[in-house]
């Protein structure tokens, strides 16, 4: 069988908002973790095939085909194409998929996959409402089809996250905890140096911006929640943050070819639907149906990263699948580290293979929720 592998990854730091990346054009931001990438594999650039990113929100800096243009501004060779992709939250973990796949196929032998985002220039949600100017409200409204199976139910994260805290019986009290812990993690991950090995320092900033050190249960028990009468608050929430990753992706042939040493091999990648009201919930589905195409069980997977998009989504997917929390999400989350919606699937599986390489796992699955309902998984093999 063909065979997808992992040379290395590498990610800038998460930026927060309005914080040391803010100002850094999208592109550079890409251009930056590809440079590092080809100097860190020693990969010739003209053997890339192709050049897959994610990316949400794809207006001004981030318009024109994103991937393409942060390869050309890491100033390597115009021969070699890109693509964007955007599959919401998940969208650089698509990106890697869509390499992996390219290689499987035998149709690509060498990809460089990954993603990048700054919402600290282009908000959340940009191109939702874009088309405001056009008389058009937001992508659903007006749309027949739509509106006949889902009506006129409100499509929004924030409500989706208090439905599924209400439907699993989550407390606020517990996704304080949760988030709390969150940072904690990252805090010590920080500290013991776990990042080290990942992160390109981008001009001065070289650590994550997002963890709070500072935060408390009692700190959290003060917000008011973002909805009327819900149970969310901003601190139960992944926070908006800038950054990009990216990962070279290779055959079995292309190792020999370079004399590359894979890091890891890509073992299985899916993705799975759910109700896209209630959005948030497709992990959950997701996880059980690769589990079980890949042929292995939750316990044997040693590392688990899950995207803390809201703590009610990784409670929620903690109580179905009866993952052990302390192989879950052990250098924190996006509670802590942010969550720059186009890069975080990159992100994530670029901590993972950190985290796997220092405990010295063998499986390590990654899932995010995404916008529509919908969930990727990633499992990936050490080698």
């Amino acid at each position: 069988m063909a065979e997808a592998f992992i040379i290395d990854a590498v990610r800038t730091p998460v930026g927060r908002r309005g914080g040391g990346l803010a100002a850094a054009h999208p592109a550079d931001l890409g251009a930056h973790v590809i440079s590092k990438l080809m100097a860190r594999t020693g990969i010739d650039p003209l053997a890339v095939d192709d050049v897959i990113f994610g990316c949400v929100d794809t207006l001004g800096p981030q318009a024109g085909d994103i991937a393409r243009t942060a390869w050309l501004a890491a100033g390597l060779p115009e021969a070699v194409p890109g693509v964007t992709v955007d599959r919401q939250c998940g969208s650089s973990q698509q990106a890697v998929h869509f390499a992996a796949q390219a290689v499987l196929s035998g149709t690509a032998d060498v990809v460089v996959a990954g993603g990048v985002q700054n919402m600290s220039q282009i908000p959340i949600a940009a191109a939702m409402l874009a088309g405001q100017q056009f008389g058009v409200a937001d992508p659903f409204s007006g749309s027949d089809g739509w509106q006949a199976r889902y009506g006129q139910e409100e499509i929004s994260q924030f409500r989706a996250a208090d439905l599924i805290a209400q439907q699993w019986g989550i407390s606020r009290d517990e996704m304080e905890a949760y988030a709390v812990a969150s940072h904690q993690r990252a805090a010590s991950a920080t500290d013991d140096g776990n990042f080290a090995g990942e992160i390109a320092a981008y001009g001065p900033v070289s650590t994550d911006e997002c963890p709070r050190r500072d935060t408390s249960l009692t700190k959290m028990a003060a917000l008011k929640p973002l909805r009327e009468g819900g149970l969310i608050t901003a601190a139960l929430s992944s926070q908006i943050a800038d950054a990009a990753a990216a990962l070279l992706i290779v055959s079995e042939a292309a190792v020999r070819e370079h004399g590359l040493a894979p890091r890891a091999r890509v073992h299985h990648i899916s993705a799975r639907g759910d109700d896209p009201v209630l959005m948030l919930t497709a992990p959950i589905a997701a996880t059980a149906h690769a589990l079980k195409r890949a042929g292995l069980t939750l316990d044997q997977i040693d590392l688990v990263e899950i995207n803390e998009a809201f703590a009610s989504v990784v409670l929620a997917w903690q109580r179905e699948t009866g993952a052990d929390p302390n192989r879950v999400n052990v250098c924190g989350g996006a509670i802590a580290l942010g969550h720059p919606l186009g890069a975080t699937g990159a992100r994530l599986l670029t901590t993972l293979l950190s985290s796997l390489d220092r405990t010295g796992g063998r499986y390590g699955l990654l899932t995010m929720c995404e916008g529509g309902g919908q969930a990727n998984v990633t499992i990936v093999e050490r080698i």
